[in-house]
Order: structure tokens, then C-alpha cells, then sequence
């Protein structure tokens, strides 16, 4: 009973709103349809990650960890690393339950190292570029922003924080951009590459 119980668990899909109108889209690419579903789906979950990554960096940077000195570097490297993991849960879950249902012969446990490690390898380079780009990027920006700025708030002056905070931001998004190609192709063909053999054997 128990056995039987575990097979029913992993066969469970998630079903949500958005199913509907991303299974019509990727109907329209015929044999690349699953394919073309389960990259919707990815992005889709892609972008949820993105709003909880930006939401929590917006927070932490306007709240307790404010790039000023004194530990500038530390605060944003600090700031983006704790948004980009609550980021990783999200995206772990919401992928492991509604993208890849069919993702079953390896354990959670593996799956969540595999995702892990490669969510890792992503979050080591975007915080590299994150921590040596916001500093020039946020210089760069500011005189370009600033007049857009003082037609809300005249008079505005800009402070090394304040341009922080911009180059940060930019930073990041730049940063989410490249890490979500590499996450999508690094998971789809190691993390959830069983889902071709669930095709192979049933295609057998």
C-alpha cells in the first residue's frame, strides 16, 4: 500500500491558471510542443524567481543592509546573495512540481543538490559582476537618470549610496538575464534529463 501510495505521489501534477494558455501556445510548435511548454513554464517560474530576488535585494538595500559605508562591498555582495537564494527555493519548487512533473526517477534530495550546484555556479558569477560592476555602472547611470528624477523631486541631489543602490540594481538585472539562460540549459539537460528517458521508454 505504501509503494503504491509513492508512485500516486509522484505521479501528481500541479495544476495552475496558466496552464490553459501555455499549452495552446506550445501546441503551435507540433512535435516541439513538450518542449516548447516546459521552456514557458521555466520562464514563467523564471520570472516569479526574478520579482522574490529583486523584491528581497529592494528590501534588504532600502532597510538593514544599506550599501553606505562603512562594508559597502560586503552589504551588496551580502544583500544579493541572501535575494538570489530565496529566489532558488521558489524556482527549486515551483520547477520540481509544475515544469517538470515528469521528473520523478531521481530523488528530490539529488534533484535539489543538482539544482543547488548549478543555482551555485550562477550565483558565483552573478555576485562577481554584481560586487565589480555596481560601483562604475551606478557613476555611469546617475547623470543619465538625474534629470528624470528632478522633474518628481526637484533639487534632487545624488549620494554614493544613492548611485549604489542604481548601479546595484542595473547590475543585477544584467545579472539575472545570463543566469537564467544558463540555469534553464544546465537543469533541463542534467537536473531533469530524466524526463528523455521517461519519453524514450514510453515512445518504446
Amino acid at each position: 500500500m505504501g509503494q503504491i501510495d509513492t508512485i500516486e505521489l509522484k505521479r501528481l501534477v500541479f495544476r495552475n491558471p496558466l496552464d490553459t494558455l501555455v499549452v495552446a501556445i506550445a501546441k503551435r510548435f507540433g512535435n516541439r510542443a513538450k518542449e516548447v511548454e516546459r521552456f514557458l513554464k521555466f520562464a514563467i517560474v523564471g520570472a516569479l524567481g526574478a520579482v522574490i530576488d529583486f523584491g528581497t535585494l529592494f528590501f534588504l538595500q532600502w532597510s538593514i543592509l544599506s550599501p553606505v559605508e562603512p562594508n559597502k562591498d560586503l552589504k551588496v555582495a551580502l544583500a544579493s546573495t541572501i535575494a538570489f537564494f530565496a529566489a532558488v527555493i521558489s524556482n527549486f519548487i515551483w520547477n520540481r512540481v509544475w515544469t517538470y512533473p515528469d521528473s520523478r526517477t531521481r530523488s528530490i534530495r539529488r534533484q535539489l543538490a543538482q539544482f543547488t550546484l548549478i543555482s551555485g555556479v550562477g550565483w558565483v558569477g552573478r555576485t562577481i559582476w554584481i560586487s565589480t560592476a555596481y560601483s562604475w555602472i551606478g557613476a555611469l547611470l546617475m547623470p543619465i537618470v538625474l534629470p528624470e528624477i528632478q522633474i518628481f523631486r526637484p533639487g534632487y541631489i545624488p549620494s554614493a549610496s544613492a548611485e549604489a543602490k542604481l548601479g546595484t540594481l542595473v547590475a543585477w538585472l544584467i545579472g539575472v538575464a545570463i543566469v537564467m539562460v544558463w540555469n534553464f540549459f544546465a537543469n533541463r539537460y542534467w537536473t531533469y534529463n530524466d524526463v528523455d528517458k521517461e519519453r524514450a521508454a514510453h515512445s518504446d
